[in-house]
C-alpha cells in the first residue's frame, strides 16, 4: 500500500509555495464526517500555515462524496478560487457502490481539471475499513487534509507559471 511508504502530512516546507493572496474553495462531504471533519481541519490549519487568510478560505458542504465534483463546479462558477479541494471518505462495503463512487468522482475530478483553468485537487480516501480511513485522517499515517492543501499550493503555483 503507497501510504504505508509516506506520510500523508509530510512535505518540506521550504518547497511549499506561500498563500498569501490566494483563494481556495473547499468542499467536503458529509458522509463519514468524523473523518472528513478531520481531513477538513488538517487542510484548513496547513493553507493557514502558509499564509492562506481564514477569509479566502470558503467551505460548503455536500451530502455524500459523489456530490463532491458538483460542488466542486459550483464554487468554481461562483466564487473565482484559485483551487478547490474535494474532500470525502469512501469505505469499502459489501456492494459495488464502493467503486462506483470512487470512479464517479475521479473521473469528474479530472473532467473539472481539464475544462477550468483552476486545479481541483483530489482530497478523497477510498479505504477498505474506518480504521484505515482514521489512519489517513490524522492518525499514523498523517492526514490527506494536509497533503491536499500543500497540493494546492503547489498547483496553484504551477498555473501561475504558465499564465
Amino acid at each position: 500500500m503507497a501510504t504505508e511508504l509516506q506520510n500523508l502530512s509530510s512535505y518540506d516546507p521550504g518547497s511549499t509555495p506561500r498563500g498569501e493572496g490566494k483563494k481556495i474553495g473547499i468542499v467536503v462531504s458529509e458522509w463519514n464526517k468524523p473523518v472528513t471533519g478531520n481531513l477538513l481541519n488538517g487542510a484548513i490549519q496547513t493553507l493557514l500555515k502558509f499564509g492562506v487568510q481564514q477569509n479566502d478560505i470558503v467551505v460548503e458542504y455536500v451530502p455524500g462524496s459523489f456530490e463532491l465534483t458538483y460542488g466542486a463546479k459550483k464554487l468554481i462558477e461562483k466564487i473565482d478560487p484559485d483551487s478547490v479541494i474535494v474532500i470525502g471518505c469512501v469505505i469499502q462495503g459489501e456492494t459495488p457502490h464502493f467503486t462506483f463512487v470512487c470512479n464517479s468522482v475521479t473521473q469528474g475530478i479530472t473532467e473539472l481539471n481539464i475544462l477550468h483553468n483552476i486545479p481541483v485537487i483530489f482530497g478523497l480516501l477510498t479505504t477498505n475499513t474506518l480504521e484505515q480511513a482514521k489512519a489517513r485522517s490524522g492518525g499514523r499515517h498523517g492526514n490527506k487534509g494536509d497533503e491536499a492543501a500543500i497540493t494546492a499550493l503547489k498547483m496553484i503555483a504551477l498555473n501561475e507559471k504558465y499564465k
